[in-house]
């Protein structure tokens, strides 16, 4: 029952998705503010509400273990601890899609409830455009993808998660990545409203922000949180693979970051209109692309969920409709969207412009890298794009837009003057040369990681320049959330150079009793045991790990064996320092009577993670600072039509 009530509720959702396009683009149409567009806004939200609950019935099919509905039974089990249980629930391909669509609902109706700064033709124009996405994400649920699809009979038990999957990542990654992409479709949505009604303003800018400001909040948290997941769960050591789906996560966030700061400036200064707009087709472009390259059975991968071409097809057509109309409704109108203010090269737009177009080659380079292979394999070949590849090609333009970050925030805005900044920029160049000159002559090591050590320093102490000669309890939230972030890149940067340069690997065949060393880890192999967990057994490595001859903490590095379904994994385990990690692998027994271990050495690895925290903590700042200052704003005026309305009736 609970399931054909999701079901149920999914159908209704789909019929309000029509009711909401239908209403605002005949309010668009009619460019009267009448009784059909007001349905609009409440169709909105109670679709918000009716998605909420199919959503809500997923869970608890998945939570009961109901093996009557077919989803259920090929990706859950009743050994299964409750939390992977629950997780398990968006862990598939028709789960995820449910996830997907319940947040693009929830943010529909909270742009409904909430959203009153526009004019209220430009609204409807954007709920309809909203209304518009969603529908085509309704239909392949419903004809393709149903969650709530019934067995014939009940299993007599399920199938089971991807062991890879049974993991707490399951519950942070993909639901903060959707938050992410589903934030991307609502700035889409403001830009074919903005198009659609040429009100390409400051205030739409301002509307967009806050929501580009979250979904680039929580792809950071995305991100981090998938690369940590994959570092300790794959058992290969690496934060990073240039995986086509690890792509298809970085290229939105790429956009959404020139998006952010190209919003920000019309915002506040009334420039780069084009520029928004484009870049607010983009990013969502490369949502749908990702969600393309995940689900259309094109690739292989742990990421994939889906390997049906006819689903990938229906996600295919879906991209082509929604980009498409929107690059041709951009062509249209590209030429009615006014220049806005004019500004110099030696300007704070400036230099957002010039980063921009970085982050965009960066794109680039990071879309050909991924495409290329999936192109070449159509004529069977097959090419392998790699670190090789994406390393020093998007290096070219990493660094010099590094460079311009470090010094755009201390430049005006409209027109400056490079001698008023002439100090700080002496600075700057003379802490990464310093830096550069001083880790050549006492490591000697590879020129990316050099300029890696070399940049993060500089940008380091760069970040927080803009601080100079204030108050700092004057500062405004949103200047403290760029410097957070911008510091936080310097951070991350500082963890991936020291991760590549100084990383220390050791392969080992040990017999119980003999020991082995990395970097400044001295490991012996005390014994290894069997164990049991919930739905899986496992030989458990007991480790001795001493760090430059101090006392020993002992490890437990596993090779799993899961039976529902069958699958063999290496369970990792991680020494934190505040200078590096120890990471350990347990491989399996010889014919000589010696376990396989795997040893790295990773100083200052964590730093990656710490500083993706930073940037998303700098982006929750500058989106509560922005928010706080909208508000002020909106009640200023409301005082100020107020005072003229009381004027007007003394009169």
């Amino acid at each position: 029952m609970i399931a054909e009530l999701g079901l149920a509720a999914l159908w209704l959702a789909a019929a309000l998705a029509v009711l909401q396009l239908s209403c605002g683009a005949l309010s668009v149409w009619s460019g009267a503010d009448n009784e059909i567009a007001q349905l609009t806004r409440p169709a909105a939200i109670l679709q918000g509400g009716l998605v909420g609950t199919a959503f809500g019935a997923l869970l608890w099919v998945f939570g009961i273990t109901d093996l009557s509905v077919k989803l259920v039974a090929m990706n859950s089990h009743t050994m299964k601890p409750l939390i992977f249980k629950l997780s398990g629930a968006w862990g598939n391909h028709e789960g995820s899609m449910l996830l997907w669509v319940t947040v693009m609902a929830l943010a529909g109706a909270l742009i409904a409830a909430v959203e009153r700064r526009l004019p209220e033709r430009t609204m409807q124009a954007t709920l309809a455009a909203q209304g518009f996405v969603a529908l085509g994400f309704y239909a392949f649920l419903l004809l393709s993808s149903n969650p709530f699809e019934r067995l014939a009979q009940p299993a007599a038990e399920g199938l089971g998660l991807n062991p890879l999957l049974q993991d707490i990542g399951l519950a942070l990654h993909p639901p903060t990545l959707y938050f992410g992409y589903v934030g991307l479709s609502v700035a889409f949505s403001f830009a074919v409203g903005a198009l659609v009604t040429k009100q390409v303003t400051p205030a739409f800018a301002r509307a967009m922000r806050p929501w580009i400001l979250g979904a680039w909040t929580f792809l950071t948290l995305g991100i981090a949180a998938g690369s940590y997941w994959a570092y300790y769960e794959l058992g290969w050591g690496g934060y990073w693979f240039w995986d086509p789906v690890e792509n298809a996560s970085l290229m939105p966030w790429l956009a959404a970051t020139a998006l952010l700061h190209s919003a920000g400036v019309l915002a506040s200064r009334d420039a780069l209109r084009v520029w928004t707009i484009m870049l607010g087709v983009v990013a969502f472009s490369m949502s749908m692309l990702g969600t393309f390259l995940v689900r259309s059975g094109i690739l292989t991968s742990v990421h994939a969920f889906a390997v049906d071409p006819e689903r990938g097809s229906f996600i295919l057509f879906l991209l082509a409709l929604y980009i498409g109309g929107a690059l041709l409704l951009f062509a249209l109108r590209a030429g009615s969207i006014s220049e806005g203010e004019r500004f110099s090269v030696a300007s704070r737009e400036g230099a957002l412009v010039v980063n921009n177009v970085m982050l965009s080659a960066i794109l680039a380079v990071v879309l050909l890298g991924t495409l290329y292979p999936l192109l070449t394999e159509a004529f069977d070949i097959r090419v392998s794009v790699g670190p090789p590849y994406f390393n020093p090609v998007s290096a070219i333009f990493v660094f010099p837009m590094l460079a311009v970050m470090a010094v755009g925030p201390l430049l005006r805005w409209r027109r400056d003057n490079w001698d008023r900044v002439s100090r700080e920029l002496a600075l700057t160049a003379a802490l990464t040369f310093a830096a550069m000159g001083l880790l050549a002559v006492i490591f000697g090591m590879a020129l990316l990681p050099l300029l890696g050590l070399s940049f993060a320093l500089a940008l380091g102490v760069a970040s927080f320049l803009p601080l100079r000669g204030r108050k700092l309890t004057r500062v405004p939230l949103a200047t403290w959330g760029m410097v957070i972030a911008h510091f936080g890149i310097a951070v991350s940067l500082f963890g991936m150079a020291s991760e590549s340069a100084f990383s220390e690997e050791r392969l080992a065949a040990l017999e119980e009793g003999q020991q082995t060393s990395v970097g400044p880890w001295l490991v012996r192999l005390d014994g290894v045991e069997p164990i049991a967990g919930p739905n899986w057994t496992a030989l458990s490595g007991r480790l001795l790990a001493a760090y430059k001859g101090g006392e020993s903490v002992e490890i437990e590095p596993q090779s799993r064996n899961f039976w529902a379904p069958p699958q063999q994994t290496t369970e990792s385990v991680l020494v934190t320092r505040w200078n590096g990690q120890l990471y350990a692998v347990m491989g399996g027994e010889g014919v000589d009577g010696r376990w396989q271990l795997r040893l790295w050495w990773k100083p200052f690895v964590t730093f990656i993670w710490y500083g993706g925290l930073l940037i998303a903590l700098g982006g929750a700042f500058a989106l509560v600072g922005r928010v706080r200052t909208d508000v002020k704003r909106r009640s200023a005026q409301r005082k100020i039509a107020a005072r003229r309305r009381d004027e007007e009736a003394m009169l």
